[in-house]
C-alpha cells in the first residue's frame, strides 16, 4: 500500500513500452508465418528465387556514374501522374462541393449528376471512356487522359470529404464572419476553409494514397508508369514473384512516406496527429 501523500510512480510509460513489443512481436511473426507460407508454395511450384538481377532493373552504373533502371523510370512518371493528379482532384473536389453547397439549383444538380455518375462507374471503364471517346475529341494525348480521368474519380470523392468537413463547422462561425462584413468568398477563405482543411486532412491524405495506387490502371492505356514497366519485366524475364514484390514496396514506401508527410502538416496545424485514414496514426 502507498504511503499517504506520496503519489504513485507512472505506469503509462511502461504500459507503452510493453505494448510497442507486444505488437512488435506480432508483426514480425505474421512477416514470417507470410514468408514462410510464401517459400513453401514457391517451393511446391519448383519456383527458384532469382533476387540478384533485380537490381540492374532499379539502377544501372557505368563507371562513377548511374541512372535510372525501367523500374524508377516508371516511378517517375507515376509519381507526375499523381501529383499533377493530385493537384486537379483538390480544385475540382472544393469546386464540387461548393457547388453542392450552392444556393444554385442548376449548380446542386450538376454537383450530383456528376458525383453519382463517377461514384457508380468503375474507374478502369472511366479511363477508358476518356481515352477512346473524351481525348478524340479534346486532342488530348494518353498521359492527358490518364490525368483527367484520375482527377474526375477521386475529385467526386474529394469533393464529399471537402462538403462533409464544412458543414461540420458551428453555424456561429458563419454568423461571425457576416457580424464582421465578409461576403461569401472571404469568409470561405478567411474563416471557413481554413478550418475546414484541419477537419478532413485526414480522409484527404487518405485520398491521396488511393490515388497513386489507382494510378497503376493508367498502364492499360500504354502509359509507362511503374506498373507497365512491371509488366513488361515479367514478359521479359519470367521473374514474376521478384518484380512483382518489388513493384509493390515501391508503392509501400511511397505512400508510406505520404502519410508521414501529412502527419507532419497534422502536428503543424493542430499541435498533434490526428488519426484517420490512410494508414495515418
Amino acid at each position: 500500500m502507498a504511503k499517504r501523500g506520496i503519489p504513485r510512480p507512472p505506469l503509462r510509460s511502461t504500459a507503452f513500452s510493453r505494448a510497442s513489443l507486444i505488437d512488435c512481436g506480432k508483426f514480425f511473426l505474421l512477416a514470417g508465418l507470410a514468408v514462410w507460407l510464401l517459400t513453401l508454395g514457391t517451393g511446391g511450384m519448383g519456383y527458384h528465387w532469382q533476387w540478384y538481377r533485380v537490381p540492374r532493373f532499379l539502377f544501372t552504373t557505368a563507371g562513377d556514374a548511374w541512372a535510372a533502371g525501367p523500374l524508377l523510370q516508371g516511378l517517375g512518371v507515376t509519381l507526375e501522374i499523381s501529383v499533377l493528379s493530385l493537384l486537379c482532384t483538390l480544385i475540382l473536389g472544393l469546386t464540387t462541393a461548393l457547388f453542392r453547397l450552392s444556393d444554385s439549383f442548376t449548380a446542386r444538380a450538376i454537383a450530383r449528376g456528376y458525383l453519382e455518375l463517377i461514384r457508380n462507374t468503375p474507374l478502369l471503364i472511366q479511363i477508358f471512356f476518356v481515352y477512346f471517346v473524351a481525348a478524340p475529341v479534346l486532342n488530348i494525348g494518353a498521359f492527358a487522359s490518364a490525368v483527367l480521368a484520375l482527377s474526375l474519380f477521386e475529385g467526386a470523392y474529394a469533393a464529399e470529404i471537402l462538403r462533409a468537413g464544412i458543414v461540420s463547422l458551428h453555424r456561429g462561425q458563419w454568423e461571425a464572419a457576416h457580424s464582421l462584413g465578409l461576403d461569401a468568398f472571404d469568409t470561405y477563405r478567411d474563416v471557413i476553409l481554413p478550418q475546414a482543411v484541419r477537419r478532413v486532412l485526414p480522409p484527404l491524405a487518405g485520398q491521396g494514397i488511393s490515388l497513386i495506387k489507382d494510378s497503376s490502371l493508367v498502364s492499360t492505356i500504354a502509359i509507362y508508369d511503374l506498373t507497365m514497366q512491371g509488366q513488361k519485366i515479367v514478359a521479359e524475364t519470367f521473374l514474376a514473384f521478384e518484380i512483382w514484390f518489388t513493384v509493390a514496396a515501391i508503392y509501400l514506401v511511397v505512400t508510406f512516406g505520404l502519410s508521414f508527410v501529412v502527419r507532419a502538416l497534422e502536428r503543424r496545424m493542430t499541435g498533434f496527429p490526428l488519426r484517420g485514414a490512410g494508414g495515418i496514426a
